[in-house]
């Protein structure tokens, strides 16, 4: 455990499967320093990540729609399969954290990815409507109050962590998101808009560490780092030397890097310290020093394990773990 409130290791969020006591017993079992609360969406819509976050937001309600999850106006079958799903999460969770103390981290979809993920009743993105955005970041945000404060209750030692799931950012940004019809996209909100919803949706955790995480191409560091961020989770293998100085830029100024260095679908796994070896290579090419490594990174998949086999994923974890022990035991 570092002095930063994270931990050496931990996952992205989903894992595949749908036996929540067993992703929150692989978990715990794994990251003894820094587990993180499990999300199975292969138990079907209410699991799934827009789904999941939708079913936390507080005074909306979605629905599936043949198009995907449309806002109505009261909590339908969809909704309560949603709350069904993250109530069994947790009691698996709760279980097998009896007695720990350290940072734990939950995890839910950013306001972006969620307005370009989330109809509204015309069929559109909300991404479209700046009224809608700002209602759904404002519901999002008390419903991100409610679940910090549930989590804190059932694991009252836990240092919670809170993580943004926005893969859609980069998207948003560049106005790259397509509208209903597929033949236009929606126009890219203002940035410091973006950047300020991100602020306000981040502020719920108070003083405590957040992370926006996202899987795509150009991570927009230097924004989230603005928005308050204390760490970015991205892909390290998109990562090109023309992130060189943001990335620099981030350590410096002491946000945390969540390296994604272990593929997130099943294929070989390299040694731990092979896994490592483009941190350090990047750590030399940005003349940072050695011993700053495992206090400014955390090693984690690529993205979410929904997609890998259950034998695979179990075996990611663990590389995750014994790839942090290399990078603490051999900086150089």
């Amino acid at each position: 455990m570092t002095a930063s409130g994270f931990g050496p290791a931990t996952g992205i969020g989903s894992l595949p499967g749908g036996d929540a006591r067993e992703a929150a017993r692989a978990v715990t079992g794994t990251f003894e320093d820094f587990p993180h609360l499990p999300e199975l969406p292969a138990r079907g819509p209410g699991a799934d990540m827009i789904g999941r976050t939708a079913g936390m937001l507080v005074e909306l309600y979605a629905r599936v729609e043949p198009s995907g999850w449309r806002l109505g106006d009261r909590p339908g079958r969809d909704t309560k399969r949603s709350w069904s799903w993250l109530g069994e999460d947790l009691d698996a969770l709760e279980e097998f954290t009896q007695g720990y103390e350290g940072p734990l981290k939950v995890q839910a979809v950013g306001p972006w990815t969620l307005a370009a993920g989330l109809e509204l009743r015309n069929g559109e993105a909300a991404l479209g409507d700046p009224g809608a955005c700002r209602d759904l970041a404002a519901s999002l945000a008390e419903g991100l109050r409610l679940h910090l404060a549930e989590v804190g209750r059932r694991i009252p030692g836990a240092r919670l962590v809170l993580q943004l799931d926005e893969p859609s950012l980069t998207a948003v940004l560049r106005g790259q998101v397509r509208t209903a019809s597929g033949y236009r996209t929606h126009r890219a909100p203002d940035r410091q808009v973006v950047e300020a919803t991100l602020r306000d949706v981040l502020a719920v955790h108070g003083d405590g560490p957040t992370v926006v995480h996202s899987c795509a191409p150009d991570v927009p560091f230097a924004l989230l780092r603005r928005a308050g961020a204390s760490a970015v989770s991205f892909d390290f293998s998109l990562l090109t030397e023309r992130d060189d100085d943001v990335i620099g830029e981030a350590v410096e100024g002491g946000t945390r890097l969540f390296a994604g260095v272990v593929p997130g679908t099943d294929g070989p796994l390299s040694d731990p310290a092979g896994s490592v070896m483009g941190v350090r290579t990047l750590w030399r090419r940005l003349g940072l020093r050695p011993e700053l490594l495992a206090e400014a990174v955390t090693i984690t998949p690529s993205c979410g394990l929904a997609g890998a086999s259950p034998a695979y994923a179990r075996r990611a974890l663990a590389h995750c773990v014994r790839a942090a022990r290399s990078l603490a035991d051999n900086p150089e």
